[in-house]
């Protein structure tokens, strides 16, 4: 498999502006931003899928939750991440890669592909204006919090 390599800039000062909120707020922005830069791949997702299996085209979502059994298997990376894809589904398996009897149909590959720049550039311009309306936020909330004294 071919890697690409790509250059984002401003990522540095975006990461020194979350952490200059409280963890928890830089935690909760990060994973709103995500979940929201996330969609479009899994709208991407769900016009590709095929429609004769289950509730495949249904399951396909944006979120933080992974089934038991995709847990046990999932080494974390990050202190916070979202997964883009069809859950716990097990069809969703043998539809992506195939099986002897059927034949491969992906969704979540060519989904990936086809968003996976829309949804970087998309996370960056997403992050510096929500760490922005945070920033005002905790702004106000200590201003009157000063206020009441």
């Amino acid at each position: 498999m071919a890697r690409q390599v790509f250059r984002i800039e401003g990522m540095r000062e975006l990461e020194q502006a979350l952490g200059e909120l409280p963890k928890a707020t830089g935690k909760a922005v990060l994973r709103r931003v995500l979940i929201e830069a996330g969609e479009p791949i899994a709208r991407a997702a769900r016009a590709v899928a095929p429609r004769d299996v289950g509730t495949l085209v249904e399951s396909i979502d944006v979120g933080t939750k992974l089934s038991r059994r995709q847990r046990s298997q999932h080494r974390k990376m990050s202190t916070v991440e979202v997964h883009v894809g069809p859950g716990p589904n097990p069809q969703a398996i043998t539809q992506e890669f195939g099986t002897w009897r059927h034949r491969a149909q992906p969704f979540m590959r060519p989904a990936w592909d086809a968003e996976r720049m829309n949804a970087l550039d998309r996370c960056v311009t997403l992050l510096g204006n929500r760490i922005v309306e945070a920033a005002q936020r905790a702004a106000r909330k200590s201003a009157r919090l000063a206020a009441k004294g």
